[in-house]
């Protein structure tokens, strides 16, 4: 990246799984401008505090706009980008301590609204730029910097808080398999409506979990991940759930639903509102 764009160098772990995601919101990115005929100024990255903060540094040539904000507040930043623009394509990168813990306030109410922006999540079960505290993906009785004797709650399972809440667009992946997920990105940002894509990135400083979910034939060791099977309806809530609730991580897209934005929801009321004169709002009031 240094010789490259010299105005920015990446400060990540040798082997991080952001590198992938970087690189696959790139490829999205660039396939979408030139499938639509869009400059990349119409793009928007948002960030909030940690490790995926570095991707609103996106590309080494044209850049998209960026905004780094404080921690677990990408969500009302992005609200914020898309109603004063909603043309543009807004896409908020997080991770799981900044999106899940802090951040999670926001999720609830920008799947009510169906807010028309895509949101990716790296998921790597620590707070991985500040030395590994354990993060709520953290399994319970996980060893940490900040659960020296093993984390005492249980972890939140992403997923079934997505569903719970009503986001409109869920689709799963892993870091390593950055074509596949490029094109889960490009279906994220395309769909109309609030969708995230959760993405595995495991931290191979404080939590490597390559071996994990890829497996090891020589070890013995079954991948935990998955492809999910062409058979899948993403559009059944119930066969969503079957997914979620199975053994191992589901790569794909685990659930899609179409109904209006709140773009849309806005423009029919303000359909219904009648507009006033400033001599007539004065009037309101007893002067």
């Amino acid at each position: 990246m240094t010789n490259k764009n010299l105005e920015y160098d990446f400060k990540w772990c040798p082997g991080c799984g952001d590198f992938g995601v970087r690189r696959a919101l790139e490829f999205a990115t660039l396939e979408r401008n030139k499938r639509l005929d869009l400059p990349m100024e119409n793009n928007v990255v948002v960030a909030g505090i940690g490790c995926s903060g570095n991707l609103v540094h996106l590309l080494e040539g044209a850049q998209p706009y960026g905004f780094h904000g404080i921690h677990g507040r990408s969500l009302p930043i992005a609200m914020g980008v898309k109603m004063a623009r909603p043309e543009l394509n807004v896409v908020v990168v997080a991770g799981d301590g900044d999106f899940l813990s802090i951040g999670a306030e926001h999720i609830a109410p920008q799947a009510t609204r169906n807010l028309n922006a895509c949101a990716v999540v790296m998921d790597n079960g620590v707070y991985g730029l500040t030395k590994g505290q354990s993060s709520p993906t953290t399994d319970l009785g996980e060893v940490t910097s900040s659960t020296p004797f093993g984390k005492p709650e249980d972890s939140l399972d992403p997923f079934e808080l997505y569903m719970a809440i009503g986001v409109s667009f869920i689709a799963s992946s892993i870091s390593s398999q950055v074509r596949e997920l490029a094109k889960l990105i490009g279906q994220a940002m395309d769909h109309p409506g609030f969708s995230i894509v959760h993405v595995q990135s495991p931290c191979t400083t404080y939590n490597d979990t390559y071996e994990v979910l890829k497996g090891n034939v020589k070890k013995g060791i079954e991948p935990l991940a998955y492809t999910l099977p062409e058979s899948h309806d993403a559009s059944d809530k119930e066969s969503a759930y079957r997914v979620i609730r199975s053994p191992g991580v589901p790569l794909g897209v685990i659930y899609r639903d179409q109904r209006p934005t709140l773009q849309q929801r806005m423009q029919q009321i303000h359909g219904k509102a009648t507009l006033r004169t400033p001599d007539q709002l004065l009037d309101v009031y007893d002067l």
